[in-house]
C-alpha cells in the first residue's frame, strides 16, 4: 500500500488524500457535495483520481476545509517513478488474478 503524504504530484496522490481527509471528518460525498455546490459524481471523480475542472477541485477544498498550495519540488526522482511504475503493475496483477476467478 502506497503511504500517503500531503506532497501531491498525481490526480490519484490528490485523490487519495481528499478521501482520506474527508473520512477521517465523518463526511459524506454527498454532504461535500452540497457544501461545495457541486454535484455528487465530482467528489466521485476527485477521489478517483479523474479529471474536474480546477474550480471544482478548489470548491471541494474548500468544503473540506483545506487549501492549496503550490511548492517547488522539482522533477520526481528516478525512484519515485519507478517505485509508482511497480505499484501500478502490481494492482494490474491483482485485478486480472481476480477477475480469472470468477
Amino acid at each position: 500500500m502506497q503511504v500517503m503524504t500531503d506532497m501531491i504530484r498525481l490526480p490519484d496522490e490528490l485523490g487519495q488524500l481528499l478521501k482520506a481527509h474527508r473520512e477521517a471528518a465523518g463526511l459524506s460525498k454527498k454532504y461535500v457535495a452540497q457544501r461545495a455546490g457541486k454535484v455528487r459524481e465530482v467528489i466521485y471523480r476527485l477521489e478517483a483520481g479523474d479529471d474536474v475542472t480546477v474550480s471544482s477541485m478548489l470548491a471541494v477544498l474548500a468544503a473540506l476545509g483545506l487549501a492549496l498550495r503550490i511548492d517547488k519540488v522539482g522533477m520526481p526522482t528516478m525512484q519515485e517513478v519507478a517505485a509508482r511504475f511497480a505499484e501500478e503493475d502490481e494492482g494490474d496483477g491483482e485485478d486480472s488474478a481476480a477477475g480469472s476467478q470468477h
